[in-house]
């Protein structure tokens, strides 16, 4: 039996990076036939994640192979990476012969910065979707959206369903399914307030003045 022609994906990650942007996709797209999958960073370090767990990366960004599939997960250590030029660099030259060039939550801003959204259809968190515009990007409303080679995934959970979509467009709905089935990836919530249009405006109002509002405009104003 012939071995898969290796397919490189390429997470980048950084400080203050919400793990499960990372997780979930790579649970998933690491079940792609001749899957090698790469967490590239500037200088390999632990990695800090948002729940106090670090990630050891796989290679540095001058020994990162060529992706097949570049994706950049998100977090409140974004607006680290939106000011990094070394960081924007590597996405602009990992993108130019990418196939797949991804995003999950806040992740998309990155890909912004790097001038990967210009002229495109794209998500983000729900929270942060006002920012698109400013990198000439049109922001539409889905868990994932994609557009030409560009596949953006709204807030984290929403990173799973976007790896799904890629193992269909790779290597069948049927393995798409079968690794979904794997995962048991069969979500029921046990409570309808994952999405805006569905929560309490109430806690949706309180998660804007404690948490999303300042950190929104703390962006605006990095991004200018």
């Amino acid at each position: 039996m012939t071995e898969p022609k290796p397919f490189h994906i390429v997470f980048l990650i950084f400080d203050g990076i919400t793990q499960l942007d990372f997780t979930g996709p790579a649970q998933v797209l690491s079940r792609i036939p001749g899957a090698v999958v790469h967490t590239a960073v500037q200088e390999i370090k632990p990695i800090q994640t948002d729940c106090g767990f670090a990630i050891l990366p796989s290679t540095s960004f001058a020994d990162c192979p060529q992706a097949d599939l570049l994706c950049v997960p998100g977090g409140f250590g974004t607006k680290d990476v939106i000011q990094d030029e070394a960081t924007l660099q590597f996405l602009r030259d990992q993108a130019a012969a990418a196939t797949y060039i991804t995003s999950v939550c806040t992740g998309s801003l990155a890909l912004g910065a790097a001038g990967l959204l210009d002229g495109k259809r794209a998500t983000s968190h729900w929270a942060y979707t006002s920012l698109l515009e400013k990198f000439g990007a049109t922001y539409e409303k889905a868990r994932v959206v994609q557009d030409g080679n560009l596949i953006t995934a709204g807030g984290v959970t929403s990173g799973i369903d976007f790896a799904l979509t890629v193992v269909a467009d790779i290597a069948g709905q049927q393995l798409a399914e079968a690794v979904q089935l794997s995962l048991e990836y069969d979500p029921h919530p046990p409570f309808n307030s994952g999405h805006p249009d569905a929560a309490d405006p109430k806690l949706l109002a309180l998660l804007h003045e404690r948490i999303y509002d300042k950190t929104v405009q703390n962006l605006a104003e990095i991004i200018g």
